[in-house]
């Protein structure tokens, strides 16, 4: 699993472990197997992520999103509206494929996740809203750079070795790309031929983006 994403090693850390208690939360050997922090790291973050309100502990002690997020999502929420327009798509897409599904957009040279819902399976990928990353790498990158054509773009191993990944442009009533609405997974499911699998579904759901949020 790729821990450097931003460069700030905390923060790319903290911002695991956030993903990790995003739906359901985790209990602490959770947190250590869905992040692949250590034991030590992963109860140091989760602990300062606590006193600052970012995570609380249920009543059965598994670490839980925290009553600050509620303030700051509703914020940021204001601030980018496609996000929860989203949700409703994203939540379908990721019951269909069973997968974690993301919602990205461009920022500068790189992309951002606007919204991510992860995938049921132990065995997933996690990539946290607010991540950011490459252009360059990944379906959702190459779908928001506008380098491939074709109605989805599948990629396999090419940001993060054994996941697979395929996405799906948000087209505006103009014609322009706004977002990217992408599946990720291992390779073991995904198969290495991800964009037959999944294709369709991201299509249709990128489609569904586009009207909830008005663009068309």
């Amino acid at each position: 699993m790729e821990l450097s994403v931003s460069g700030v090693g905390v923060i790319d850390k903290a911002a695991l472990v956030l993903g990790a208690v995003e739906e359901g939360g985790a209990s602490l050997n959770e947190l250590v197997e869905r992040t692949g922090l250590s034991r030590a790291t992963a109860h140091r973050l989760a602990s300062a992520l606590e006193v600052h309100g970012l995570l609380r502990r249920s009543h059965d002690a598994r670490f839980a999103l925290g009553p600050r997020l509620v303030t700051l999502g509703e914020t940021a929420a204001a601030g980018w509206p496609l996000a929860e327009a989203a949700r409703p798509a994203l939540s379908a897409l990721r019951d269909t494929t069973g997968e974690s599904a993301q919602l990205f957009v461009r920022q500068g040279d790189a992309r951002v996740c606007l919204a991510s819902l992860q995938s049921p399976h132990g065995l997933r990928t996690i990539v946290a809203a607010g991540a950011i990353l490459p252009l360059d790498q990944g379906s959702g990158g190459r779908v928001l750079l506008g380098t491939d054509g074709g109605a989805w773009v599948a990629t396999v191993e090419e940001r993060e070795a054994g996941v697979a990944s395929v996405s799906a442009p948000v087209h505006d009533r103009h014609g322009t790309v706004v977002a990217a609405v992408s599946v990720s997974g291992p390779i073991e499911r995904l198969t290495r031929d991800p964009g037959s699998v999944f294709g369709p579904a991201v299509v249709e759901a990128a489609r569904r983006v586009a009207q909830e949020a008005g663009l068309q």
